[in-house]
């Protein structure tokens, strides 16, 4: 559970020297700031100054402070929502999520030292934890959606909701050993933490009736170039 896509950075020189035009570079002044003043003390008027715009101007961007690291994240997760419905119910149900959470957070190279930043503000800074929790929901909520789907049930019935929570936390586990590694792949850490966790659903839940017979888990190299690329 990452917000991939961002712009490449901002070169320092120009913060403050002219009015901010997009989101991701009002994005970028604000990092800027939190590294130099920390999160907790830069206001939305600072982040407003630097950025040569009024505090009117940046809720169009943003709806607080607090939403500006998590960048694209809405559109992320509708994304997420496009690539589960693609699956088709062939697909083994875990081995869907393992695929889908990897390709959420999937980097290009570029972006590699920005989201590290990022995520280091996101799971470390205590001023962003209540409003990560609300964001950690809404992504809990995709994938209890998916799961319900495959299974029949609600996506609020315990098995959905089980199988969200944990997919989150192994995603959080990832990144909290990314982040202490500086050579890490995350795409690497997902993928074996996803598949370790779908060996322990292995079998335990039921296809809903007409979402196709279970088969044996097909190998990801010998899925189609449409399922396994986006």
């Amino acid at each position: 559970m990452t917000v991939p896509g961002a712009a490449v950075p901002v070169p320092a020189s120009r913060v403050g020297r002219r009015r901010v035009t997009s989101r991701a570079e009002l994005e970028h002044i604000a990092f800027t700031l939190f590294d130099r003043e920390g999160f907790e003390r830069t206001t939305i008027d600072d982040i407003a100054r630097a950025g040569g715009i009024g505090r009117r101007t940046f809720f169009r961007y943003f709806a607080s402070k607090n939403d500006i690291p998590w960048g694209n994240f809405d559109e992320e997760l509708e994304r997420m929502r496009v690539r589960f419905r693609a699956f088709p119910p062939r697909v083994p149900l875990m081995d869907a999520i393992r695929v889908a959470t990897v390709d959420f957070n999937r980097l290009a190279p570029e972006q590699v030292p920005w989201h590290r930043r990022r995520m280091e503000l996101i799971l470390r800074t205590p001023a962003l934890q209540a409003h990560s929790t609300l964001r950690y929901a809404a992504w809990r909520q995709v994938v209890a959606e998916f799961v319900g789907q495959r299974t029949g049930q609600s996506p609020d019935a315990l098995a959905p909701r089980t199988i969200a929570y944990a997919v989150l936390g192994v995603a959080v586990a990832a990144y909290e050993q990314w982040l202490q590694t500086e050579d890490a792949d995350l795409g690497d850490l997902l993928d074996t933490a996803m598949r370790q966790l779908g060996a322990a659903f292995a079998n335990s839940l039921a296809p809903a009736p007409g979402a196709g017979t279970a088969e044996a888990p097909t190998p990801f190299s010998a899925w189609p170039a449409r399922v396994r690329t986006r």
